[in-house]
């Protein structure tokens, strides 16, 4: 028997109980449907995070916190693993979360592939405003720690680390409130930036000239950027008039390290970093988190889903086990003709493949069908403020090795009744009632 009239037979022998081969499809592509949604869920959030850090650019940049203020933030902030009411701890309160030391500075810029260091002291605004509104907005502000991050442009340009000029690129939507007719026409506006003071409480207004605005992305996770020149400005009205050992004190610094570090090299840093009592960071571990938290969502989705395959695979011996018996007298007379163990095998183990085949391609071009739904109702609601980003993505190859996957499920849960169908005892099958 060649092998196209195996196939063509096992094909057909499906349809001979079109309700139980029905069922089975059905049990395989509700498994497939739910896998390949969910893996493409997880391609396409993670390829939006990949051409974010990809566009951000930064990779010459570290941030550095002291381990003890990290430990003390989590512990007060129960992100520990901590609920309910906690014991007073003194040595793990607010006032006293370490902070960065000028000798500690020394050391860290000791460090072999730190190519320079230097404390960030962040500043806090109250509101910002300009002249074309008497209405005051909320804003966070954030100093630009390098040149070498990009940030995704709707108008205009980052600011300029090291100018004199006062500058700030604002979040999106923040140029129509201030009261100007477009992004475009918000470049190179004067805007207002309150700022209280934290020894007398009085608000001090210091202007700011605006470069840029930028699109919404999860690098810039709703932070207006701004120039040293402009965060020093705002840093001496915060603490004007106070202790100078409060007003320099640090709690983060920000390091820029030798271009071209090798994953090893920069793991050496941070293993440094982590003997003087400090936690390293960069701009893809920062956004690492999220993808994280992403990856252990989908992981447990598709376990679902691989649940689903599981009986779906069940359902395959079980189908097969019952044709064997329905055809027992067929195969005792296909073998009484010359028809060899291993034929009846393939015959067999054919129609498992075929089972899997159709179940995963339906799956599959259901999910096809949803991602083109999901995708136009995502860009329309709640991802209409974050360009590029495609929920649902597949990737062609991924596909056809998740097909062939299903396909190989499918030949091993058959091979039991296709087994028990080549051994079958010619003369004692023909009896078979």
């Amino acid at each position: 028997m060649k092998l196209s009239d195996v196939f063509k037979t096992a094909n057909a022998n499906l349809l001979r109980n079109k309700v139980r081969t029905i069922l089975t499809v059905l049990a395989i592509f509700i498994g497939a449907f739910t896998i390949i949604l969910t893996a493409g869920i997880n391609t396409g959030v993670n390829g939006y995070i990949d051409k974010q850090l990809a566009s951000a650019g930064g990779e010459d940049y570290i941030e550095i916190m002291p381990k003890d203020t990290l430990d003390n933030f989590s512990s007060m902030m129960g992100l520990d693993g901590s609920s309910g009411v906690t014991e007073y701890n003194p040595s793990k309160s607010a006032s006293n979360m370490q902070t960065i030391s000028d000798a500690d500075m020394v050391n860290i810029r000791a460090i072999p592939g730190i190519k320079s260091a230097d404390v960030m002291q962040q500043v806090e605004a109250e509101y910002i405003t300009s002249k074309n509104t008497d209405r005051k907005f909320n804003i966070s502000v954030n100093r630009m720690p390098t040149d070498t991050i990009n940030v995704d442009m709707v108008a205009g340009r980052m600011v300029s680390l090291d100018a004199g000029q006062h500058q700030i690129v604002l979040q999106p939507d923040f140029a129509e409130s201030l009261g100007f007719e477009s992004d475009k026409a918000a470049i190179g506006q004067k805007v207002m930036l309150g700022v209280k003071n934290i020894a007398t409480g009085v608000i001090k207004e210091v202007e700011a000239y605006v470069t840029g605005v930028q699109n919404k992305s999860i690098i810039s996770m709703g932070r207006s950027w701004i120039n040293n020149s402009l965060n020093k400005k705002l840093r001496e009205a915060q603490v004007a008039g106070m202790p100078e050992a409060y007003a320099d004190r640090a709690y983060f610094a920000t390091a820029q390290l030798d271009p071209g570090l090798s994953a090893d090299e920069l793991q050496a840093i941070k293993d440094e970093l982590e003997e003087l009592g400090f936690i390293g960071m960069t701009v893809e571990d920062s956004v690492g988190m999220i993808k994280s938290f992403f990856d252990a969502v989908t992981t447990v989705l598709i376990i679902f889903g691989v649940i689903a395959l599981l009986a779906a695979s069940l359902g395959i011996v079980n189908t097969l086990f019952m044709a064997v018996q329905e055809r027992t007298r067929e195969i005792g007379l296909m073998k009484a003709m010359g028809l060899g163990n291993s034929e009846v095998r393939m015959m067999f183990s054919f129609e498992a493949i075929m089972l899997g085949f159709w179940g995963s391609v339906l799956g599959v071009a259901a999910a096809l069908g949803a991602r083109v739904v999901a995708n136009a109702v995502a860009q329309k609601t709640f991802l209409s403020d974050l360009p590029g980003f495609t929920l649902v993505e597949f990737e062609p190859l991924t596909i056809v090795l998740f097909i062939l996957l299903i396909m190989f499920i499918a030949l091993l849960a058959g091979t039991l009744p296709a087994r028990r169908a080549s051994k079958l005892d010619p003369i004692e099958a023909l009896r078979y009632e």
